[in-house]
């Protein structure tokens, strides 16, 4: 179950997930936008349409997407730092939140998956803790509260898509 928390000056949220797939599939389905797109969104929430990137520290990344209502949105940035498949920093200005910026600090570790076998239990993968730092919220204590719900329902979706292949399409 993916977990997010407001830090106690409301500027930022943090969010964890594990997912049952090495951190090389997880970044994929970060940094490629057509991955991004069929995960990415909920019906009545909200939906990724279009994504681009210019995948280096300094490059450009933009998502349009449309809310429960059908009103356009658009999410643009940078890349700050991009060590795959351990680390992605990124810029975020998105138009539904005002014109203030926040950056987003993606970290992912790898972790063992033991299973049972017999009497004991033996590794049988590599999964990935999935760590989200999101800050820049100072005086902007709404958004930061519906973007911490927020965070919880994305690295629930991602989850999802990573170890199930469940799409925007195939989600309830």
């Amino acid at each position: 179950m993916a977990t997010a928390q407001l830090t106690p000056d409301n500027d930022a949220i943090l969010a964890e997930v594990f997912i049952a797939a090495p951190p090389a599939r997880v970044f994929a389905a970060l940094s490629d936008p057509k991955q991004l797109a069929q995960w990415w969104g909920q019906k009545g929430v909200f939906r990724a349409i279009d994504s681009t990137c210019d995948f280096r520290v300094g490059g450009k990344w933009s998502i349009d997407g449309v809310g429960p209502t059908g009103t356009p949105f658009h999410m643009e940035g940078r890349y700050l730092e991009v060590d795959p498949p351990r680390l992605l920093v990124q810029s975020r200005v998105a138009d539904f939140v005002g014109e203030f910026e926040t950056v987003v600090r993606w970290e992912l570790e790898p972790r063992d998956v033991h299973g049972l076998h017999g009497s004991g239990t033996h590794r049988v993968g590599t999964g990935t803790l999935v760590k989200v730092w999101h800050s820049g919220f100072a005086g902007h204590l709404d958004q930061a509260k519906s973007h911490n719900t927020g965070w919880k329902a994305s690295l629930g979706w991602l989850r999802d898509f990573v170890e199930k292949g469940e799409t925007f399409e195939m989600r309830k």
